[in-house]
């Protein structure tokens, strides 16, 4: 699912205009950057919670040349689902697959 075709979907289950909850779209993503950036977790009731780890600097084998490479030390972004979206995941894949 794309961009455009979120916010309709959004826009319709809230009976707002599309450019009113692009608006509201815009303004959460922004927030929730601001907040990651500053190192603090985001909860979301009943979806899951977003933070940012730090991935220790790790030796990697370069698959092509068989050579022994440090990777640095880096902040990554990271989201845990709660147990019913895991669920819920969980049996949209078996009813797909």
């Amino acid at each position: 699912m794309n961009n455009k075709e979120f916010i309709s979907k959004l826009a319709s289950a809230t009976k707002n205009t599309a450019d009113e909850t692009q608006k509201i779209a815009t303004s959460v993503i922004r927030e929730m950057g601001k907040t990651l950036e500053q190192g603090t977790a985001i909860s979301v009731f009943g979806f899951g919670t977003f933070e940012v780890k730090k991935r220790m600097e790790r030796v990697i084998v370069h698959p092509g040349t068989g050579k022994r490479m440090l990777v640095p030390p880096k902040l990554v972004l990271n989201f845990k689902p709660t147990p019913v979206v895991k669920q819920k995941i969980k049996k949209g894949v078996e009813n797909n697959g």
